[in-house]
């Protein structure tokens, strides 16, 4: 049985969250493959709001089973507030919800140090949000780190004082001035250590090689965006893991000719979180129209995001790297009322016109171009069925499916579950 994908084709914040909760009831497994609870997945239904972090968005179906994979970076703190916010709802995550003994842990030294790293860039910051994620993913590549399996050995605090101590030498090096209180840190770490022991810890690879014989339907469930990619992103103002389809291979151990469907999740416009290049951001009314009705301020920080036109130069280049086969349009609702909306097909790159993302894309470089479209004024919340939806909106999607060669399935119109429209 092949696995699909699904991942954010822009800068993060697409409605990842939302489009799995949708599709959950068509599979036997959820997998997060990367990333950290910097990540915020956002699920509405039934009138209330969920914000999950870590945990994959399937949790709320009673049938598909959870797993927390390899190539996540897992924060025990955060990781039990999630817990306890579920057990509100009675929602039996014991049961169905496994963690990969491969993931690495955060320690709330990480969480010092990347506040510490990010102060003494000065007016360089990448726009980190301080989760510690980074410095985590340093120690994995570097070969210091601290798994989950490794909480199942008798010395595995020994290892953490180890580890915590030369972090601290670290953080006097950055000279940064940051106040922690250590202690009161770690009172909180270990306390929530004890709580992620009582779940269950897998081999996880395993597992899902055994589901794939057994003909389990999975789906693999990206965080962040593709171009915050460690290696395809705007890099450096981008995350620490492979947020594209390949990190769905390394951060579950799947084989790449077990992945079939890879779906694309995308905003009708764009949107980015921090610092960093941003060729079609809007500083006019427009840009703060989008804003103001697409509620656009992050899951996880509650920082505004910087809106602008949708940028299709990017989001071909997205479609390409990922393997991209189906296209998932999120917020259209929020282009409602718009007279004129802009695409950009293309930039112009140091004196010439070119249709593909170059090496370099800060704004002494790029211009966007952009080609203007007619828009729509319906309000789309209301409706149910695509035989519904404006003129102008269908010619907006035809449009964008002919530039990305790539079908649009599914039209989000709303953040609740049912604001969903197949096409």
């Amino acid at each position: 049985m092949a696995v699909n994908l699904l991942l954010g084709l822009q800068w993060g914040d697409e409605g990842k969250g939302k489009i799995v909760d949708v599709l959950t009831k068509n599979y036997d497994i959820i997998a997060r493959f990367q990333g950290g609870p910097n990540a915020g997945h956002t699920l509405e239904f039934d009138g209330i709001k969920h914000v999950l972090h870590t945990i994959p968005s399937g949790i709320f179906h009673d049938k598909a089973v959870n797993l927390v994979g390899n190539g996540v970076v897992i924060d025990p703190v955060i990781f039990k507030k999630e817990l306890d916010n579920l057990a509100k709802f009675n929602i039996d995550y014991k049961s169905k919800l496994l963690i990969s003994r491969k993931a690495h842990l955060i320690l709330p030294t990480h969480r010092i140090l990347d506040a510490a790293s990010e102060a003494s860039k000065g007016k360089a910051k990448i726009g980190s949000t301080l989760k510690g994620i980074g410095p985590t993913y340093m120690d994995k590549t570097g070969r210091n780190g601290i798994r989950v399996g490794d909480l199942e050995l008798s010395d595995w605090k020994e290892r953490y004082r180890n580890l915590a101590n030369k972090h601290e030498a670290m953080i006097d090096f950055y000279d940064a001035k940051i106040e922690y209180d250590l202690q009161e840190l770690e009172q909180d770490f270990f306390e929530a250590v004890e709580t992620l022991k009582s779940l269950t810890f897998i081999d996880s690879e395993e597992y899902l090689h055994k589901a794939q014989k057994e003909g389990k339907k999975i789906l693999a469930e990206g965080a962040q965006g593709s171009l915050l990619d460690i290696d395809f992103g705007t890099y450096p103002f981008v995350t620490s893991s492979n947020t594209t389809a390949a990190g769905a291979c390394t951060g579950l151990g799947v084989a790449p000719n077990k992945i079939k469907e890879v779906f694309g999740i995308f905003k009708a416009y764009t949107t980015r979180v921090g610092s960093g290049p941003f060729p079609t951001e809007l500083f006019d009314e427009d840009g703060e129209t989008m804003g103001r009705v697409g509620n656009e301020f992050g899951a996880t920080t509650g920082r505004p995001r910087r809106c602008g036109w949708l940028d299709l130069v990017a989001l071909k280049y997205a479609v390409h790297v990922n393997g991209v086969t189906q296209l998932m349009m999120m917020k259209g609702d929020v282009l409602s009322g718009f007279n004129t909306l802009k695409v950009c097909t293309a930039y112009k790159y140091k004196g010439e016109t070119i249709d593909h993302l170059p090496y370099n894309i800060e704004p002494e470089n790029v211009t966007p171009i952009y080609t203007e479209m007619k828009g729509w004024s319906e309000d789309l919340t209301k409706m149910s069925d695509k035989s519904e939806f404006p003129k102008e909106l269908n010619e907006y999607i035809e449009f964008l499916e002919k530039e990305l060669e790539t079908p649009i399935t599914i039209v989000s119109v709303g953040p609740d579950r049912t604001q969903t429209i197949h096409r």
